[in-house]
């Protein structure tokens, strides 16, 4: 039975100065919507520039709207604009880190570049928990990632909900 997001409100957040400039398109962004409005999730995209506080706010803002999920897409590699794990960390108080290690296991037969990805996974303090889970700002990343993300956020809601293991 393949995985199903419905009725689970998924923030989509794209970090890049030039996308939010509309210097150049966002490409990440609709490719996570599109993947999780697949398995029906509910979902609420956004774009903000490479800032800590703009993206911990955008997240934390996304949470009070009702996201039970939150995925962003880049600034979690080395560059100095890279900022998405240090708005994260502070958010999450139960990390999840086999999380982003699936994802860069999955993708280092492609590239050890993904040995330089940052990204964090984590449950907040709120209640109900929201799940955060970064991503790098590549398709490739993106699409090896949408392979997962469905079963690995509906099982993980799930459970903090008190399903099943």
């Amino acid at each position: 039975m393949s995985p199903t997001l419905a009725g689970i409100r998924v923030a989509v957040v794209t970090v890049s100065d030039r996308s939010f400039a509309g210097a150049r398109d966002d490409l990440t962004g609709p490719a996570l919507c599109g993947g999780l409005a697949a398995v029906d999730a509910h979902l609420s995209p956004r774009i903000v520039p490479d800032d800590a506080s703009a993206i911990a706010q955008v997240i934390e803002d996304a949470i009070a709207d009702g996201a039970r999920a939150v995925v962003t897409t880049g600034g979690t590699g080395i560059g100095p604009r890279d900022v998405t794990p240090e708005a994260t960390a502070p958010l999450i108080a139960v990390p999840l880190p086999g999380i982003p290690e699936l994802l860069r296991q999955r993708d280092a037969g492609r590239t050890p570049l993904v040995a330089l990805s940052r990204g964090l996974a984590g449950l907040t303090a709120h209640e109900p928990p929201a799940l955060i889970i970064n991503l790098p700002g590549s398709m490739s990343a993106v699409e090896s990632a949408l392979e997962v993300l469905p079963a690995l956020i509906a099982h993980a809601i799930a459970q903090v909900d008190g399903g099943d293991h």
